[in-house]
């Protein structure tokens, strides 16, 4: 791995590299951390951000005769307002360069960040210009400038981070600059779920709140293990579970932004979601086995290698796929054009295929991609279809009915004609179907892997779950306006 290193000759020595810092390693409980403190905090620092924003103006004429007189027109309009944000950041090199969040410099909305400015310990402020910045890792650079070195400090190796290690963040909690404070790290490669490509962070209980993102957390021996980003927290305060982005992630970033480079990340064109227990159940596999397959995009790596919805992914270029590793991670810090072998499980066997790594989309064009199976559709033109009565079995075990889908339904439902599948004409409410978010109008196209188009079918699939003792069943559910979705549904 490359860190940030080789600065210009001539910089000052860093914050965190001398033989005092080395010294300043107990193996035990440090007695205090202030001389730790008051030789790392001059290179921490504030920075806040002037924006312009768009906000929708209240009109109380809308609608009036008068509307048009206060300059907002029928509707109200919009206005812009100038706002302000806060955060934190680091210096990286003797002559200026500073990492922060992206979301520290980056405006809500349709803003626009007309100014960044940092301010120093001291209480010196300089004007800022935006070097670069990534919004998938959520880092940026800046650049100040001054006549006289600045103070600094490196990063160091997360991957020798351990449970229980001592760190200290500084920062600019709530605007109050300069605050320190101290934990331990909680958790190494903590997965918060957000299935993002960069969801692995270090989890600490130092007290972080709003105004610490983009600060340094260090380690006893004064290094940058990582960048303070986000907090889990029912009130907006500090809990004691804080995620901070690790040097490990942060580094090769931070100096492909420093030099000006592209930040490219690997893309194989699948919709991916962890292995929960009712999916490892439906599946008959032990938990923690990897990631499944919803869906596969055509055209893209991994459609053409053979990759299919339903499948279960292992292993990817060498590396387990786990809740610590994922995926997404593995795959996207992958150089695209990379071939790479991928191991997967499909219908119960173990089977490798080698794909191609494309280049993944920016962020905003992997936003305009919808991929919530639970939008809601229109009338779904059934009727009241509580008449149809479904096999006990059926209704006891999975707690829906179901009747065939025939070409009339399918147009009923805005779907094609040659769509083979029953469809679910009633949910019963205390079911894991209903928890699920299975609907009234959802056409059940396979259980287990297998074809049903009938109830009877259905209820075969259902009765050999129950024979191998699964406590649930994958269901293949095709909804209005949609691509298939698998739902693991408990049986009752």
């Amino acid at each position: 791995m490359t860190l940030v290193t080789g600065f210009p000759a001539g910089a000052q020595v860093a914050q965190n590299d001398s033989a005092q810092m080395q010294a300043m390693a107990p193996r035990g409980a440090p007695p205090s951390f202030a001389d730790l403190t008051q030789q790392l905090q001059p290179a921490v620092v504030n920075i806040s951000t002037r924006q312009r924003v768009k906000v929708q103006a209240n009109n109380p004429f809308a609608g009036t005769p008068f509307g048009d007189l206060f300059g907002g027109g029928q509707g109200g309009g919009s206005q812009t307002r100038e706002a302000q944000s806060l955060g934190s950041g680091f210096i990286i090199s003797a002559d200026g360069y500073i990492v922060t969040n992206n979301h520290v410099i980056t405006a809500e909305g349709q803003g626009e960040v007309e100014s960044i400015t940092v301010t120093m310990t001291d209480g010196t402020d300089y004007p800022a210009k935006l070097i670069g910045k990534d919004a998938a890792s959520d880092l940026a650079v800046l650049k100040i400038n001054a006549p006289k070195p600045f103070p600094f400090v490196k990063f160091g190796d997360s991957r020798h981070a351990r449970v229980g290690d001592w760190v200290i963040a500084i920062g600019n909690p709530f605007g109050l600059g300069g605050t320190v404070t101290q934990g331990i790290i909680s958790a190494v490669y903590r997965n918060t779920g957000s299935g993002s490509a960069y969801d692995r962070y270090l989890q600490t209980d130092a007290s972080i709140n709003r105004g610490n993102s983009g600060g340094p957390m260090f380690d006893m021996r004064g290094n940058v293990i990582g960048i303070n980003n986000a907090i889990f927290s029912p009130t907006g305060g500090s809990v004691g579970i804080g995620f901070a982005i690790p040097a490990e992630t942060a580094a090769p970033i931070v100096e492909k932004l420093m030099k000006g480079q592209a930040i490219e990340r690997g893309y194989l064109g699948i919709r991916i979601q962890p292995l929960s227990d009712d999916l490892a159940a439906s599946l008959g596999l032990p938990k923690r086995t990897g990631e499944f397959v919803q869906a596969v995009e055509p055209a893209q790596g991994a459609a053409k290698a053979g990759m299919q919805a339903g499948d279960v992914v292992v292993r990817v270029d060498g590396k387990d796929v786990t809740p610590e590793q994922t995926l997404s991670y593995i795959v996207a810090n992958t150089q695209p054009g990379k071939r790479i072998p991928i191991e997967l499980i499909r219908n119960g066997q173990h089977v490798t295929v080698n794909a191609v790594v494309g280049k993944r989309p920016s962020e905003e064009e992997l936003a305009k991609q919808s991929f919530d199976p639970d939008q809601g559709q229109d009338d779904d033109g059934l009727g009241n279809g509580k008449s149809e009565k479904a096999a006990p079995i059926i209704q006891q075990a999975l707690g829906v009915a179901v009747i065939p889908v025939t070409p009339q339904i399918a147009r009923q439902l805005g779907m094609s004609e040659d769509v083979h599948g029953v469809v679910i004409t009633e949910v019963d409410d205390s079911s894991d179907a209903a928890a699920k978010g299975l609907q009234r109008g959802d056409i059940i196209l396979s259980a287990n892997y297998k074809p049903v188009t009938t109830r009877a079918e259905l209820d075969t699939v259902v009765k050999q779950a129950k024979a191998e003792h699964r406590e649930a069943i994958l269901l293949r559910i095709q909804r209005r306006g949609q691509p298939p979705f698998y739902f693991p549904i408990r049986l009752r």
